[in-house]
């Protein structure tokens, strides 16, 4: 067992770093009932670095806009500002958390959260569910992940090894090595930060949506996760994938042929993912 425990992990997340204060308060901005176009733009343009990854991803097929843009604030109009919300709040944290550890695995964690979060957007749309909370919700479904990758760097590949030596899934080598697992992590860091309910559970249970609420994003983030497994985001000789919940399948309502159609679909879009989070 890990001479660290979840109480370790939580405690040590007061010590990440901050988000920086120009991200902070567009986020809290976002939060507001009476947001403003232009008060949007303004915010975002004082941090040229995600202005520039924003126009980058509206203009993907990673996000689906028709149109293309050059400006904030044609993005704004075009994308509507609950779509906006879903860009500034995923950009601004992967390129908060690829401060905090880089290299090639950190490249395939990305690479695996912007499938996830694909597969989320199609799934969401087809069992008519909001699609930029599922985008938001499948993007940083594995945050926790993260956390213990570059906070306990001995942990985590001690799981890695665990992984390996037995074939293994990464929950279950997580709690044979830790035992508690990223999801409880992932879930501590939504608190902290205040993420809204509905991110924070998909999270949590992403790995056990039988455990949360019928209409919880977590059923449709666990099938998401699935799903980009299945199409090998990131991919690797020693991906597994994940063991599918019924519950979860059945409370998206979607058929087979309806899947495979929706696997299609994001399979196309590959190529923009990893070029979005480059």
């Amino acid at each position: 067992m890990s001479a660290i425990t979840l109480s370790t992990v939580v405690a040590d997340l007061d010590r990440l770093p901050a988000l920086p204060e120009v991200v902070q308060d567009l986020l809290d901005y976002l939060q507001r009932p009476d947001v403003e176009v232009g008060q949007v733009a303004q915010r975002i343009a004082r941090d040229p670095a995600l202005a520039a990854r924003l126009l980058r991803v509206a203009n993907s097929s990673f996000y689906g806009l028709q149109t293309q843009v050059a400006t904030i604030p044609d993005a704004l109009v075009v994308l509507g500002l609950r779509a906006a919300r879903t860009l500034v709040t995923g950009a601004a944290l992967v390129a908060h958390f690829q401060t905090l550890a880089a290299g090639e695995e950190q490249h395939a964690f990305w690479l695996h959260s912007a499938g996830c979060a694909l597969c989320a957007r199609v799934l969401a749309r087809q069992a008519g569910v909001d699609t930029e909370s599922a985008f938001t919700a499948a993007l940083l479904h594995d945050i926790g992940r993260l956390i213990l990758t570059a906070r306990f760097p001995l942990e985590s590949r001690r799981v890695a090894a665990c992984r390996a030596a037995h074939d293994c899934h990464p929950i279950d080598a997580e709690h044979e090595v830790l035992g508690f697992d990223h999801a409880q992590i992932g879930a501590a860091l939504a608190a902290l930060w205040k993420f809204p309910a509905e991110i924070a559970a998909a999270i949590a249970g992403h790995h056990s949506p039988e455990d949360q609420a019928r209409d919880s994003l977590a059923s449709l983030v666990h099938v998401a996760d699935v799903m980009a497994h299945a199409l090998e985001f990131p991919g690797g000789e020693d991906d597994l994938v994940p063991p599918l919940s019924t519950v979860a399948w059945n409370r998206l309502g979607i058929s087979w042929d309806e899947f495979r159609r929706l696997l299609g679909e994001v399979d196309a879009q590959r190529e923009d993912a990893e070029r979005a989070l480059s």
